[in-house]
C-alpha cells in the first residue's frame, strides 16, 4: 500500500473549516491591513481662480506646476505672490497650489494672522462667507480680496474604503495622537473629509506641526 505525506497540521484545518461551515460559522477572516497614515504640514499657501490668475499673472497665463502633492492632480505653482494685511503688514512670498478654483482663498497659520493684523477665523476650506480678506501683489497686478483669508481647520482626507476601516463617515470628527520623544500631543476635533480619488493624509497647519514636533514623531495615532 502506497502512503502519503500530508501534513497534520493541514488536515486539522480542513476539519476545522469543515465543521465550522457545517454549523453555519463562517471561517475566520483575516483583519483588513491599517491603510498607511501621512502627516502632513500645511505651510501658507494660496488658491486662484483663473480670472484672478490674469490679473496677477498677465492674461492668458498659466500656473506652472513645482511639485505634485500627496493629493492626486494638486500641485505647488512655481509662482508666489505678495499678501498684504491691515496697516501694509506684508507676507513678501507665498506659494499658489494648483489647481485654480472658483474662488480664491489664502490660507495661514495663526502666527502669520498675528504678523499681519488679520484676525483670522478657523474655516472648512472653501467655507468663506464672513472672512476677512487682504491684497494680492502680483508681477502684472494686484487682486484685492473682500474675503477668504482663513486659517484652515485640521483635517484628514480619506478615501471611502479607509473611513469604513476607521469607522467614520464625511463631517464626522477623530483625534490624532502624536508620540514626539517626551512629548505626547493629541489633537481633537480633526474633521473627516472623505471622496474618491484622494490618499489618507491628515494636514496640520505650521503652528500645529511645530507644537508637537512633527517632524521627530516616534507614532502617530488616529482613532474616533
Amino acid at each position: 500500500m502506497n502512503k502519503t505525506n500530508i501534513d497534520p497540521v493541514f488536515i486539522e484545518q480542513i476539519v476545522r473549516q469543515i465543521v465550522l461551515e457545517c454549523q453555519g460559522i463562517p471561517g475566520k477572516k483575516e483583519p483588513n491591513p491599517a491603510p498607511e497614515l501621512v502627516v502632513s504640514i500645511s505651510a501658507r499657501h494660496i488658491h486662484l481662480s483663473d480670472a484672478d490668475v490674469e490679473t496677477l499673472f498677465g492674461k492668458g497665463y498659466r500656473l506652472t506646476v513645482d511639485k505634485e502633492l500627496y493629493q492626486p492632480g494638486f500641485y505647488a505653482a512655481k509662482e508666489t505672490l505678495m499678501v498684504v494685511g491691515p496697516r501694509k503688514r506684508m507676507l513678501p512670498s507665498v506659494r499658489i497650489l494648483g489647481p485654480t478654483r472658483k474662488q480664491s482663498q489664502v490660507e495661514l497659520a495663526f502666527t502669520d494672522g498675528i504678523s499681519l493684523g488679520i484676525p483670522l477665523p478657523v474655516r472648512q476650506s472653501g467655507d468663506l462667507a464672513g472672512t476677512p480678506g487682504c491684497v494680492l501683489v502680483g508681477p502684472k497686478g494686484v487682486v484685492e480680496l473682500k474675503s477668504g483669508v482663513i486659517r484652515a481647520e485640521r483635517h484628514v482626507h480619506m478615501h471611502p474604503t479607509e473611513a469604513e476601516y476607521y469607522g467614520v463617515k464625511d463631517k464626522d470628527r477623530m483625534n490624532l495622537r502624536v508620540h514626539s520623544g517626551s512629548c505626547q500631543t493629541t489633537f481633537e476635533n480633526v474633521l473627516v473629509r472623505v471622496d474618491n480619488g484622494v490618499h489618507l493624509e491628515v494636514h496640520l497647519d505650521t503652528d500645529e506641526g511645530n507644537a508637537c514636533d512633527i517632524d521627530h514623531a516616534e507614532k502617530i495615532e488616529l482613532y474616533r
